[in-house]
């Protein structure tokens, strides 16, 4: 058994501290990752208590559960930060790969401390599969939520269907990973192969950006 909460501190205490002193795109980035740490915690009780009412086994908990709780929670956040301090396109997804970061650093942490980490295979899946995905989950809420604000469509329905982009990712790789053999395999590519495929498109946000700072 470990405690979440006290690793959770353990790691904010020199992330808080590190706010005092970084500014800029440094300081959002270090919010970004406490940020994301607390609610990779605050996902896991819900996704457990609501797991435990409904008789619900870990596996169907997996796939059900947890896509919806921890993708809303990632989309809060990152919903606040873009109502409220209007960023520019590119520092919104700045936000979002270092809330991603922190969710999947503190969750791959609590799992490989209450599994083991002696196994170096199974620890490079969990960086390479599970750290990626939520990560590319975080990637394509920022991204959606970019092009309804560019179509001027910022609505609830606009901000849920983003929402709906990431839960089904997420609970695809958790489906396909569920079942041995070969969908596993898949499973576990998919999340880098779909880093791989939103590099572009993030890079061609930063060209439209540039250019049109540049006017």
């Amino acid at each position: 058994m470990i405690y979440s909460e006290n690793l959770l501190l353990c790691i904010a205490i020199p992330l808080l501290l590190a706010l005092f002193y970084a500014r800029g795109a440094t300081g959002r980035f270090l919010a970004g990752l406490l940020i994301g740490m607390t609610v990779s915690l605050l996902s896991s009780y819900i996704s457990g208590f609501l797991a435990l009412r409904g008789g619900r086994d870990p596996a169907a908990a997996a796939i059900y559960i947890s896509p919806i709780v921890e993708e809303l929670m990632k989309l809060l956040p990152l919903l606040f930060y873009l109502i409220v301090f209007q960023p520019r396109e590119t520092d919104l997804m700045s936000f979002a790969v270092s809330l991603g970061v922190g969710f999947a650093t503190f969750e791959n942490c609590c799992y490989l401390l209450a599994a083991g980490s002696e196994n170096l295979g199974f620890t490079l899946v969990r960086g390479l599969a599970v750290g990626v995905m939520h990560l590319v989950c975080l990637v394509v809420l920022a991204m959606a939520l970019i092009m309804v604000r560019r179509f001027r469509v910022f609505t609830l329905a606009a901000a849920a269907g983003a929402l709906s982009l990431s839960v089904t990712f997420h609970a695809l790789y958790n489906l396909l990973v569920s079942v041995p053999g070969l969908p596993t395999y898949i499973g576990y590519t998919l999340p880098a192969a779909a880093a791989v495929l939103l590099y572009w498109p993030i890079q061609r946000l930063r060209e439209t950006e540039q250019a049109s700072g540049a006017k």
